[in-house]
């Protein structure tokens, strides 16, 4: 009986060791794989971070190409050169609109009571006129277009006119830099060619509106009262075969101002 009892008493001390053992290796492989597991995770981490430091370090160094010296090429550089210059044409455009417009000049010779248009030295058109009387003569010198109008309103003192037949300017008016002088039409065609006017050169209906689209403000007006070569030259030889005319620069005055082209509608003069 006492023999029963002590087996069955090895047998339980039996039974809980393997118990132990069993547990204590469960726990050693579940530590084990645990371990495993957390070694793979920080290798994928490290392995993330490598690539993108790697990454980093190939975005910020520019790509370089061995030539057969072995010297090195920025690649960029080279890409940068063999790239078409942008150009544009607007600077272009801008200088050609910005370019003043050529300037044209007058030429009159009260002597032949002729005026002549200069274009680049070249006779361009000559019209009869009319010239100062003895009595109130035109001014000679150099001088300056300084306005222009369409159909003026004359005055003279007290004295005004609307535009219409009756209007002793006609239907244009370009102002001389001398007060009160000017180039004009007239209401009596027949005076033109003769000295009779009271100082300003009258011209016909027709001429007076052509010269008007033929000139401009800021144009130089030269006045000559007796021939010189340079007036010969001008007006003897036929329109046709007229030869280069050499003019000197008209020198009207620093006091002269020239306004802008805006048209005036009144116009005090010293014709009556």
């Amino acid at each position: 009986m006492r023999r029963l009892v002590v087996i069955s008493g090895k047998s339980k001390v039996i039974a809980i060791c393997a118990v132990l053992a069993f547990s204590l290796t469960s726990i050693h492989l579940a530590a084990k794989a645990h371990i495993a597991s957390l070694q793979r995770e920080l290798a994928a981490v490290s392995t993330q971070s490598a690539l993108s430091q790697g990454a980093q370090v190939t975005a910020s160094q520019p790509s370089i190409q061995l030539q057969s010296n072995g010297a090195a090429i920025d690649q960029e550089a080279v890409a940068s050169k063999s790239r078409p210059r942008e150009t544009s044409s607007a600077p272009a455009a801008i200088a050609h609109s910005a370019s003043p417009a050529p300037k044209r000049q007058i030429i009159i010779s009260i002597a032949d009571r002729q005026l002549a248009v200069i274009d680049d030295g070249q006779v361009l058109k000559t019209y009869p006129i009319a010239v100062g009387a003895r009595g109130t003569p035109s001014p000679d010198g150099d001088f300056v277009i300084i306005n222009h109008a369409k159909d003026p309103v004359y005055r003279h003192g007290d004295k005004e006119i609307a535009p219409g037949k009756d209007n002793p300017l006609g239907t244009r008016w370009m102002g001389l830099s001398l007060k009160g002088y000017g180039i004009h039409g007239t209401n009596v065609q027949s005076s033109v060619g003769k000295a009779i006017s009271h100082g300003c050169f009258r011209m016909r209906k027709q001429d007076v509106e052509e010269l008007y689209t033929l000139v401009q403000v800021g144009d130089t007006v030269m006045v000559r009262r007796e021939r010189d070569a340079m007036i010969a030259k001008v007006f003897t030889a036929p329109s046709a075969t007229q030869p280069a005319v050499t003019l000197a620069n008209a020198a009207p005055g620093s006091d002269i101002q020239v306004p802008s082209s805006a048209t005036a509608t009144t116009v005090e003069t010293t014709e009556q």
